[in-house]
């Protein structure tokens, strides 16, 4: 799966758009959705005449749990710690097209949760659709970081940790590269965050971030490469107005 994400890092990095959408319920339920769109504006420059070449129509909907079932009998060959991963994205619905026709390319995955701790690392996905379709073990992945979520009522988190040094600094120098292969070129690489709460914010951790009119919901939007080189500077601490009191 690693192989299949090098691949796929200049598409990503330097003609996508990805907007994380969360609404958040009063008791701490609520859902999210992340959304990626290939810009054909920035894909264009970058195919050059292989853009006119395309010759692709997709348009598939399933829920991870359903994959699971499909592929029961390598799941079930798994280690049980490795089950109990893939287990937390049961919920999780995909949505992937791909035409060509239209000139649409995208991946929308959702999911509702009872608590923001129930969010999952939406990134890690696909690479887990295919563990479990060739029974690749978690080991063999070589993930350098991991996305949470917490809510308390009145704090809510977007948690990114490194947890892997030295394969984040493989993937910086990977990414220099391809931003200087690229320089000069006029190409999109965001990564919004739009969430809505409950309640007024009080209080952004992130002085970029946007608040709308009526205080319950902001936006802020950063660099796809970034946040792959730094992602830890895409965690946010929002706190909430106090709950009025009858």
């Amino acid at each position: 799966m690693k192989k299949v994400f090098l691949l796929l890092m200049p598409f990503l990095i330097i003609s996508c758009q990805v907007t994380e959408t969360l609404h958040l319920n009063p008791d701490g339920s609520g859902t999210i959705e992340v959304d990626m769109l290939r810009d054909e504006n920035s894909y264009m420059q970058i195919a050059k005449e292989n853009y006119s070449k395309e010759d692709v129509y997709k348009d598939t909907t399933y829920v991870f749990g359903d994959y699971i079932k499909k592929h029961h009998e390598t799941f079930s060959r798994t280690p049980v710690a490795d089950q109990k991963v893939f287990l937390r994205y049961s919920d999780v619905k995909i949505h992937k097209r791909a035409s060509s026709y239209d000139k649409e390319f995208r991946t929308i995955y959702t999911q509702n949760f009872s608590n923001a701790t129930d969010i999952v690392d939406f990134s890690k996905t696909d690479h887990y659709l295919g563990d479990i379709k060739y029974n690749y073990a978690l080991s063999a992945e070589e993930h350098y970081y991991n996305v949470c979520y917490d809510y308390n009522g009145n704090r809510f988190h977007r948690i990114v940790t490194v947890t892997d040094t030295l394969e984040q600094k493989k993937e910086f120098d990977k990414i220099e590269k391809i931003k200087a292969d690229y320089k000069g070129y006029k190409l999109v690489q965001n990564y919004v965050l739009n969430y809505h709460f409950p309640r007024k914010i009080q209080s952004v951790s992130n002085p970029l971030a946007k608040i709308s009119d009526d205080h319950k919901s902001l936006s802020l939007q950063f660099l796809l490469s970034d946040f792959l080189q730094n992602p830890i500077s895409t965690n946010l601490e929002v706190i909430l107005e106090p709950e009025a009191l009858d």
